[in-house]
């Protein structure tokens, strides 16, 4: 079985650098969520639950997925030394396997770009999602700079609502709302933020 990049990364991963980035992210996400208080959200990929975490006042119940056991390990002993109550934290893996009961709103913060079939993880995001849920994704605009193996070179915004359409969404908004330096495998980046309703 091919190692999990992010076991290893897990201990290392809070560095000042993200937890910027992901004071950044949340503070987009923050005015989406000002009327769902009583809906369930789902984090998908939150490693080590910068992002999510940050949102868990806005919401009933948040429940934060990851396919490293040790990035869920590091997103419990957060859960448990801040006491809070209506979070929970998951190993899952949507590219091999499906949620046990769907969910009102879905965060998908820079983890596109970490999976291969981006068709097939938005078709497992939208059948996650209740009736009239909302799909929350964060990740960088399309980077001809950028190579890797392993990771998208980012995504242009047309390329992406037409998936999502394609895969069922609908009312898709794009916008790019923030440039970093250095943050993309070590490019500046445009950081966007699309929104799809179920």
């Amino acid at each position: 079985m091919e190692e999990n990049v992010f076991e290893r990364m897990a201990q290392k991963y809070d560095n000042p650098e993200r937890i910027a980035l992901a004071k950044i992210i949340s503070d987009r996400i923050r005015p989406e969520l000002k009327e769902a208080e009583e809906k369930t959200l789902l984090d998908y990929g939150s490693g080590t639950g910068l992002v999510g975490l940050a949102l868990t006042d806005l919401v009933k119940q948040s429940t934060l997925v990851d396919s490293s056991e040790n990035m869920v390990k590091i997103i419990q002993e957060k859960i448990d030394t801040q006491n809070i109550h209506h979070v929970t934290a998951k190993v899952v893996d949507l590219t091999k396997e499906t949620l046990t009961e769907k969910v009102d709103i879905i965060i998908v913060s820079l983890v596109l770009l970490h999976i291969p079939d981006t068709k097939k993880i938005l078709t497992q995001l939208y059948h996650s999602l209740n009736e009239g849920g909302q799909l929350i994704l964060i990740d960088f605009d399309k980077n001809e700079h950028v190579s890797h193996p392993k990771v998208h070179n980012g995504f242009l915004a047309s390329n992406l609502s037409e998936l999502l359409a394609q895969v069922g969404f609908s009312n898709s908004k794009i916008e790019n709302f923030h440039h970093g330096k250095n943050v993309f495998m070590k490019q500046d980046a445009d950081l966007f933020i699309a929104i799809s309703n179920k």
